[in-house]
């Protein structure tokens, strides 16, 4: 009995004998019929591929028509973007707040006829309480005052700023963008962990310098911190806050690789490793192993850094151990001049889908749980607390402030603002419109002088828009704002606001008595150890 592969086999291949008769005669017949030739000796030679390779079920099943699951599996997320997703309801961002940020960037109304597409009456809706007794919005936009009892050089933080990105995850040419429209606006930008590259330090804009691991730009040669590498770039004047990432909010808890075939001589001599070598970002630090020891060298870099203002980003997994850093924090007397909490919910270029899924404390519990031990503790007085995930318009902003929060950050949305699609390709360094690649035709692509001023606009009129909403809130200031105004519907029948559904600890209440909620974790918090 002849196996029906062989049977297929025979089929295919003389299904490509007389698609190669049709070829001749079709030549023969008609001289003008000569073009059909090549495609149909293209689809038998494809048919008898598809039939005897042996790594797609799919194609030795169906050849040639196999291919179309691929092209249509290939074009799925355009199609779900552009035809099927609603405006309200898509990921990681939808069309509403793409749109709004879009329209800030250029300039043009962001505004909506008709009224709200979402249906107020679903679980989870949330809205902000406003006022019959609107306030005067202020004519100057408030500024967060950075800069503990310890810092010699504060600074003042806008309400928005650009969130860490590095260079080399992003083209050179929209850092370059991202630091004039920081420049224009004056807000700041983070440089993310990659390093101090000459496009941060092009566009004159105020540098949040970001340390993480792999301590780019100021390593020794095994990858350990470089004290007196990192002085000396902390002391330019670009510099005016320095960072270290604990961790990041999409990929809590491990490291990053960048491919050697990435590490070109530009990216190599920023982030001080050898050229064409993969460079691998380790998921713990070397300069610290306790609670303790995390505090005391957050205090070394604030000196290193001339007395400017030091502090850490991270995403919060264990209360207990945000717990362990406030009593390490009282222990040595010594604290951060700001803390930014990076939601779950926040981006990157490539991540595992576990991490990015299902590991990390979205931003909302992430935030109140830092800003109650620090006041459960005694200490928010002395540290800002920045928030970024998906933080993009000005309800984003006001949300996040009255949440714990004194200033936000953002990464995606500023993306956006320099021309991001949402095509996500981040990872492929074949995004279509220059932003995250290294490939220098696509990357010149973004016009560095457009895409800086779209950046400033957008920064600009999203603060107007959160001043705007917190006036009509009938708050002057972001000190006004409370978690009672904010409410969310948690059923058809029943909305609670924020105050009613999180516990808001008093001042030093943790030093005196504990509620029932918190007390075995701060019983269980250790400063000399992370403990979860």
């Amino acid at each position: 009995m002849v196996g029906i592969s062989a049977v297929r086999f025979g089929a295919v291949a003389l299904l490509g004998l007389v698609a190669l008769g049709g070829v001749a005669l079709v030549v023969a017949v008609s001289p003008w019929w000569w073009f059909l030739a090549g495609p149909l000796l293209a689809l038998a030679v494809t048919g008898v591929h598809d039939l005897a390779q042996r790594r797609h079920s799919v194609l030795r099943n169906y050849p040639v028509l196999g291919h179309a699951r691929f092209l249509l599996e290939g074009i799925r997320p355009e199609l779900q973007q552009y035809f099927v997703e609603r405006n309200f309801d898509g990921r990681p961002y939808d069309r509403d707040v793409r749109s709004i940020v879009y329209q800030r960037a250029k300039g043009t109304d962001a505004e909506e006829p008709f009224g709200t597409e979402r249906d107020v009456y679903a679980d989870g809706y949330e809205f902000l309480v406003h006022s019959m007794a609107p306030v005067k919005e202020p004519e100057t936009p408030p500024r967060v005052r950075v800069g503990g009892p310890d810092c010699a050089k504060p600074y003042d933080m806008a309400l928005l700023n650009v969130s860490a990105m590095s260079f080399g995850a992003l083209s050179a040419n929209a850092i370059l963008a991202l630091n004039r429209g920081a420049a224009l606006g004056g807000f700041a930008h983070d440089t993310g962990e990659g390093g101090l590259s000459e496009y941060h330090l092009r566009g004159g804009g105020d540098l949040i310098w970001e340390v993480g691991t792999g301590y780019f730009g100021c390593r020794t040669a095994d990858g350990d911190f470089d004290p007196g590498a990192f002085a000396d770039k902390a002391a330019q004047d670009a510099v005016k806050c320095v960072s270290l990432k604990l961790s990041q909010g999409a990929k809590p808890g491990i490291g990053g690789v960048l491919p050697g075939s990435k590490v070109n001589a530009e990216i190599a001599r920023v982030r001080e490793v050898p050229v064409g070598q993969t460079v691998i970002s380790p998921p713990y630090h070397r300069v610290f192993s306790t609670p303790r020891e995390l505090v005391r060298f957050v205090a070394r870099m604030r000196e290193l850094a001339g007395g400017k203002p030091a502090g850490f980003k991270l995403c919060v997994g264990s209360r207990r151990q945000v717990l362990a850093l406030c009593k390490a924090m009282a222990d040595e007397g010594v604290t951060p001049d700001f803390i930014v909490v990076d939601g779950s919910e926040g981006g990157t270029g490539a991540a595992p889908l576990e991490f990015a899924d299902h590991l990390g404390t979205p931003l909302t519990e992430g935030l109140i749980t830092v800003h109650n031990a620090l006041v459960g503790t005694g200490l928010r007085d002395r540290i800002r607390l920045g928030a970024g995930g998906k933080v993009a318009t000005g309800a984003d902003i006001v949300k996040r402030l009255l949440q714990g929060a004194d200033y936000t950050n953002a990464a995606r949305a500023m993306m956006f603002a320099v021309g991001c699609i949402q095509s996500q390709r981040c990872h492929t360094n074949k995004c279509p419109v220059g932003v995250a690649t290294q490939d220098p035709r696509r990357g010149r692509a973004l016009e560095v002088g457009d895409k800086s001023e779209r950046v400033r606009r957008y920064q600009a009129s999203t603060v107007e828009g959160a001043v705007r909403i917190m006036a009509a809130m009938g708050v002057s200031e972001p000190a006004g704002l409370s978690p009672h105004m904010l409410r969310r519907r948690l059923d058809p029948h029943t909305v609670r606001s924020y105050g009613e559904l999180y516990d808001w600890l008093a001042p030093g209440q943790l030093l005196a008595e504990p509620p029932a909620d918190w007390a075995g974790d701060w019983k269980a918090a250790d400063p000399d150890r992370f403990t979860v």
